[in-house]
């Protein structure tokens, strides 16, 4: 592998069939993993409403919103790892634009599958003590998960700062908190949060879509991030632009 030493872009990378790797499993998954989601969810909905929204409209909502998210990571990710894309049009302030992008996508994720949930509530086939159980289980290592990433690992570094700085691509593994048991905690189990909640809640749909985003997010990891990371952190002795 090979770093251009005035850029932060690889020459690997440089190409529309890299810019495609593996994105065409991205949409069979998403074609497979949709329809398994709404078959589970739809015999549950239909007759409620919350803020004047109706429980099919944010079923889609929960859904739409990790798929355009997770689309746009890909074309900004691989953008940025063969062209530097961001970095040359916002300079300095590349990473501030790309957080301002990224975490309203985060939370929307979040209040949709919430607002789902609540419009869907009380339709899990589950007794309401074994459902805050599991949701009790699930939450201890969520929580501690979102707090190893924030002490120890990062926010910035979380939203993939490494395509956009190579000092970050410099940083050895963090080992601390929840990552000294399992390097990939953010997707092993900040994403049973979500469960939590539809469990909390006691809603068949929203477990659906929490189950939804959290297979999908691996198909993420598997499809955009591993072929980046295994690119980026091929490359030793890389220096400061």
């Amino acid at each position: 592998m090979e770093l251009n030493e005035k850029q932060l872009w690889y020459k690997e990378a440089r190409s529309l069939k890299y810019f495609l790797h593996r994105q065409f499993v991205h949409l069979l998954t998403l074609l497979v993993l949709v329809p398994i989601t709404w078959s589970f969810a739809a015999p549950v909905m239909g007759d409620h409403s919350w803020l004047g929204i109706k429980d099919i409209t944010w079923f889609w909502l929960a859904v739409g919103v990790p798929i355009i998210h997770q689309v746009v990571v890909w074309i900004v990710f691989r953008l940025q790892l063969g062209w530097a894309t961001l970095s040359k049009i916002f300079g300095d302030f590349d990473l501030f634009v790309w957080a301002l992008f990224f975490l309203p996508f985060l939370l929307a994720r979040v209040i949709s599958l919430v607002g789902l949930a609540y419009v869907n509530s009380s339709t899990l086939v589950l007794p309401d003590k074994l459902a805050i159980t599991l949701a009790f289980f699930l939450i201890i290592p969520a929580i501690y998960t979102l707090w190893s990433v924030i002490k120890y690992f990062g926010l910035i570094r979380a939203l993939g700062a490494d395509h956009f700085r190579i000092s970050y691509r410099k940083m050895p593994l963090v080992k601390k908190g929840i990552f000294k048991w399992n390097s990939n905690s953010m997707y092993s189990f900040a994403f049973l949060i979500l469960a939590a909640i539809a469990l909390l809640l006691g809603s068949q749909a929203a477990l659906s879509v929490a189950l939804f985003q959290h297979v999908y997010i691996w198909v993420h990891y598997f499809c955009t991030e591993k072929p980046d990371v295994e690119i980026i952190y091929s490359i030793k002795d890389c220096r400061d632009t």
